[in-house]
């Protein structure tokens, strides 16, 4: 079996080069090298030719097949790109609503070629389509190699090659009978509906991402306290809830391995047909089924082997699956559960009675079985991945062993009882209306936990500090060494505790990079927006809270402050009531507690204002609303506030700061055009600038050569993300340069922060 892995551990590497960062014409050439190396393998003996010979052509294998996939079915999509004209599709999955309209996925049908899978857009609401519709629609095609502005493969690892961006509804015709391909699709929405109906609605959102991993119905606050709680991973159907049915249908059908792979294989695939036959679930099912065959075929189970062959099958299918954030992850936790799981399930269980005589003697072993190896599912699954979700998503959540002990056995109930109660609910609505209430319960304390854990301060940290990166090295050769050791009186105390003695130190080290000088000033990467973080003598302040980034702009002013051991700001200044500046102030509310809260005394009748100081007075948040110049002793610094100077809109009657600690001063200016920026120079007194927050995002009409004149600023920080505006201006990055500042600006360079000595 061994050969297999080597084969196939060295064709999945070879792809995820070539996805990753072997340039497309050179995949045909080194695959070429690659098989002559292997070829060369002949002239040595034993298990050397061997290994050489099924590593070679192994790797010639992945890059080949790269490079064909790309030839067969990349490039007649791409060549599609940047047509107009109708187009016929056929409807895949349900449509969505979006900001904008509605998007499907279908498949559209090319005058030559085999179907393309694309995302559509439609500038009306969802229509009434269903999967298994055909649909002719005017639209403009493109390559699905972008998201805002940036090449990704995010499409490509899902299998969409193209978008389209319809115009009008189009002319629909709906088949007899839906093909058999989209049943899964009308399945998992019955599934849906029946989980809405039966369970109670504060319970119903978290039921129906725990099945199907649909998160749309939790709220970005709901979502947020699982992510920055370390259960994010239970709403993404994948290995962890694939596990929790084998290991069930393991204890409840005995020793018997062939009869228990038979059903168990069975019953996974019933589950991915239940919750749509949904990429991540169809790869955890495929992933734990081949760990399941080899009893059925008479051979000794090798999970190494195991594994790296359904990594291959998987990434045959589709090379730019690599890419996939969740096949990676599923990957992981499937790894992470047989390889380290598994053993510490054994030596757990080890003292417990094979065959317990008595009814309760054996309930009493069945939940302890169950509980244990859930724990060790958990362990096991958050120790392979939890580099991932270093690197993707740039944080680490400290409580989450803990709240997956607290919470493990929860999920799984409610897992378990929601899918049975969703399955009677198609037939019996009665019945599982009745089932749903004490599967709701464990739902319901998943939540409540998630919420009361991620307030903590430390809950979750941000891998950007180099403090932490090198922590996380040191646990994971901590835990490496671990594992290598020898002989059974290993002691876990040493590692773990070496392991907690380097947290702390990155903690301090980390703050003390924080509050090392009189004012510390942080723009957060928020995307098209700006939110600046200001912290000095053990105050904490932010000015604007809004952006277009991945996440919520408050959860991440939030998240920045609570990875700092913070949960209060003394002081929120707002500019203006734009969304990019001020859309993320609810998230902020809800999360942290503010103790006071300026804004501009204008647009009385502003919906985004009203939003802001009805939330205020509901929290008890201090307000003030500021017509006039204002000073705050701000820790070891002093913030000047000043007042609306403009007339006409938001931007022009917005607030602007200015920061002073000792010899150093920054300004903040919101979306300050030149006109305003000239009645600051004028009436704002203001000093030499050591460092200068662009106005507008690098707009050409703010950070005028006036105000650079008058100002001279060092530094230049330009909060800006993907935009359509030109942001930020040639002629701005121009202007800085004349003036001699240096330039930094969060789409490339991330949170830019300053600490003035």
């Amino acid at each position: 079996m061994r050969k297999l892995a080597w084969f196939a551990a060295s064709c999945s590497a070879a792809v995820f080069l070539a996805v990753y960062v072997l340039p497309e014409g050179a995949l045909v050439p080194l695959g070429e090298v690659c098989a002559l190396a292997a070829l060369a393998g002949l002239t040595l003996r034993g298990d050397r030719r061997r290994r050489v010979l099924l590593a070679g052509f192994g790797l010639a294998a992945g890059l080949l097949w790269t490079a064909a996939y790309g030839a067969l079915f990349q490039a007649p999509a791409r060549a599609l790109a940047g047509y107009e004209g109708p187009v016929e599709v056929t409807v895949a999955d349900w449509p969505q609503s979006t900001a904008y309209g509605s998007s499907v996925l279908v498949r559209l049908h090319p005058v030559e070629g085999w179907p393309v899978r694309t995302l559509l857009y439609l500038d009306a609401p969802a229509p009434d389509l269903r999967p298994g519709d055909g649909l002719t629609v005017q639209a403009r095609l493109r390559a699905a190699d972008t998201i805002t502005g940036e090449s990704t493969d995010y499409y490509y690892a899902k299998g969409v090659r193209l978008i389209a961006y319809g115009q009008g509804e189009g002319e629909t015709v709906r088949p007899g009978r839906p093909p058999l391909w989209t049943w899964p699709a009308y399945v998992s929405k019955a599934l849906k509906d029946r989980v809405a109906a039966a369970f109670p609605e504060e319970a119903a959102p978290l039921v129906t991402a725990l099945l199907t991993g649909d998160r749309s119905g939790l709220s970005d606050g709901d979502y947020a306290a699982l992510r920055r709680s370390g259960l994010a991973h239970v709403i993404a159907v994948s290995g962890l809830h694939v596990s929790f049915l084998a290991g069930l249908a393991a204890a409840l059908l005995g020793a018997r391995r062939r009869r228990t792979a038979v059903c168990t294989i069975a019953l996974l695939l019933c589950f991915a047909a239940v919750v749509g036959n949904t990429p991540s679930v169809l790869r955890a099912v495929f992933m734990q089924s081949m760990l399941l065959l080899a009893p059925l075929l008479g051979r000794e189970e090798d999970k190494p082997t195991s594994l790296c062959t359904v990594l291959m099958l998987l990434l045959l299918q589709n090379p730019y699956a690599a890419a996939s954030v969740s096949l990676q992850l599923s990957f992981a936790a499937v790894a992470g559960i047989y390889l380290f799981s598994g053993p510490l399930t054994e030596r757990w269980t080890a003292k417990l009675p094979a065959r317990p005589k008595g009814f309760w003697a054996k309930t009493g072993c069945l939940a302890a079985r169950f509980v244990l190896s859930s724990l060790a599912v958990s362990l096991g699954a958050i120790a392979f991945t939890t580099p991932l979700t270093a690197w993707h998503f740039q944080s680490v959540s400290l409580v989450g062993p803990l709240v997956n002990l607290l919470c493990l056995w929860a999920v799984s109930l409610a897992f378990l009882g929601g899918l049975a109660a969703a399955v009677l609910g198609v037939f019996l609505p009665g019945p599982a209306a009745l089932l749903a209430l004490p599967a709701a319960l464990p739902a319901l304390y998943v939540q409540r936990m998630a919420d009361a854990l991620e307030a903590l301060p430390f809950a979750a940290l941000s891998t950007q500090s180099v403090y932490l990166k090198l922590w996380l090295a040191l646990v994971y050769a901590l835990l490496l060494l671990y594992l290598l050791g020898r002989g059974e009186k290993k002691r876990p105390l040493v590692p773990l505790g070496l392991g907690t003695a380097g947290l702390c130190a990155a903690l301090v080290l980390q703050a003390a990079s924080h509050t090392a000088g009189r004012l510390t000033v942080s723009v957060l990467d928020v995307g098209q927006g700006l939110s600046v973080a200001l912290l000095s003598g053990g105050r904490a302040a932010l000015v604007d809270c809004g952006g277009t980034g991945a996440d919520n702009p408050g959860d991440t002013a939030a998240d920045y402050f609570q990875s700092l051991g913070l949960s209060r700001i003394d002081l929120v200044v707002l500019t203006h009531y734009h969304e990019d500046h001020a859309g993320g102030i609810p998230e902020l509310l809800e999360r942290l507690e503010v103790g006071l809260l300026v804004l501009p005394d204008v647009e009385e009748d502003d919906p985004l204002r009203r939003e802001i100081t009805a939330l205020a007075e509901e929290k008890g948040i201090e307000t003030l609303l500021l017509a006039e110049d204002a000073d705050v002793t701000f820790g070891e610094s002093a913030l000047r506030i000043y007042a609306p100077l403009g007339s006409g809109g938001a931007n022009e009657e917005g607030l602007s700061v200015l920061c002073t600690a000792g010899d150093f001063d920054g300004l903040i200016t919101g979306d300050m055009n030149d006109t305003v920026e000239k009645r600051l120079i004028k009436y704002g007194s203001l000093p030499d600038l050591e460092l200068l927050v662009a106005g507008h995002h690098g707009s050409k009409y703010a950070t005028s050569e006036e105000l650079l004149l008058g100002t001279r600023p060092e530094l230049a920080v330009i909060s800006v993300g993907y935009n359509t505006y030109g942001h930020p201006a040639p002629e701005t990055l121009e202007r800085l340069a004349a003036a001699g500042c240096a330039i930094y600006r969060t789409d490339w360079s991330g949170t830019v922060t300053i600490t003035a000595k």
